[in-house]
């Protein structure tokens, strides 16, 4: 069985996903871990701090990011992944929508594929359905380029319930089970602060869609619209609101403050 599927299932506390970008250009800690070196001690920290599975990301998805080629996002990737795989055997989640770069993840051995895209990229849902690992299917309106140039909708919850329906169907077409997918709501991706705010309290009625679902919310925009720029008070607010997903049946906190997040679910885990 699939690591991660073996931790959902044997462990009924939420997952902490901890995220190491490759990136020159991510928004909250770009360039700090794109060297070897800096790679690896900041992946052993997050085992340490109570890491379930570490999501790796070597393209930027932030609002208004560059593409960059398959070439590129490989040079980022592939020698660090390795690395990791060798003196390390925690979960791998990659943060990708290339099928090339799915392929080389899944041969080096990653357990999940994180695709903001849900398989919609050409040749993407086929490399997933001719290996065995999981996928994170994300809701995202129009491009990480694009994104925040006047996102609409006339329901929120109802629209993205509805992509979800449909990818879901598409992957069972392609010989994905439902077994290997969950789901992502994808906060802060083509999302203004109120349709955030507005699906955050419909977490609940997500999970009940029978798909485990992951929340990312660590350090967006949306949290810094509510309590400034501030380092401790971003800190303080992601931890609260991971928290408070955890309460309406998130499965999976995808989170930059590992040990802050582990306190908090230990603490609810107790109570």
């Amino acid at each position: 069985m699939n690591k991660i599927s073996q931790l959902l299932k044997a462990d009924k506390k939420p997952l902490i996903m901890g995220v190491l970008n490759l990136t020159p250009d991510s928004f909250s800690d770009g360039g700090k871990y794109n060297q070897l070196k800096a790679a690896l001690k900041h992946v052993e920290d997050m085992i340490e701090d109570g890491a379930d599975i570490i999501d790796i990301g070597a393209e930027s998805s932030r609002p208004g990011a560059e593409v960059i080629s398959v070439n590129d996002e490989r040079d980022r990737l592939e020698s660090i992944l390795k690395e990791i795989k060798k003196y390390f055997n925690v979960p791998i989640s990659i943060d990708t929508y290339k099928p090339e770069i799915m392929r080389l993840s899944i041969d080096y051995g990653a357990d999940m594929i994180n695709d903001i895209y849900a398989l919609q990229k050409p040749g993407a849902i086929e490399v997933i359905s001719n290996s065995n690992v999981l996928v994170c299917l994300m809701h995202m309106q129009n491009s990480p380029q694009n994104m925040q140039n006047s996102p609409s909708y006339k329901n929120i919850a109802t629209e993205v319930e509805s992509f979800f329906e449909f990818r879901v169907s598409e992957c069972n077409k392609a010989g994905i089970n439902n077994q290997r997918i969950m789901l992502d709501l994808g906060f802060g991706f083509g999302k203004t602060f109120t349709h955030n705010i507005d699906l955050f309290k419909k977490i609940n009625h997500f999970t009940k869609l029978s798909f485990p679902i992951l929340i990312g919310v660590s350090r967006k925009s949306m949290v810094k619209e509510m309590v400034g720029d501030g380092e401790n008070a971003i800190i303080q607010a992601s931890v609260l609101l991971a928290s408070l997903a955890t309460q309406q049946g998130a499965r999976i906190l995808r989170v930059h403050d590992i040990k802050e997040t582990y306190n908090a679910i230990s603490v609810l885990q107790a109570l």
